[in-house]
């Protein structure tokens, strides 16, 4: 079981690199993250703004942090 799990970590590293790397570049830098955004941004439902690649990144980032917990644990 542990050899299984540890291969599906494997695929979802590899997965995870693939999605980070294909998504586009922004050109705000740190900028968004002190203040950049306006009170209408945090207002509205973030979730629906995400493109797909983003929200396949949320989703596989979570599964990749719940095996690697998992490969610790076990």
């Amino acid at each position: 079981m542990k050899t299984a799990l540890a291969i599906v970590h494997i695929l979802l590293c590899l997965v995870l690199i693939s999605v980070v790397l294909m998504q586009h570049r922004k050109q705000g830098g740190f900028g968004g993250l002190f203040g950049g955004g306006s009170q209408a941004d945090v207002s509205s439902n973030q979730w629906q703004r995400f493109t797909a690649l983003t929200k396949i990144t949320v989703v596989v980032t979570v599964l990749f942090m719940l095996t690697s917990v998992v490969l610790v644990v076990s």
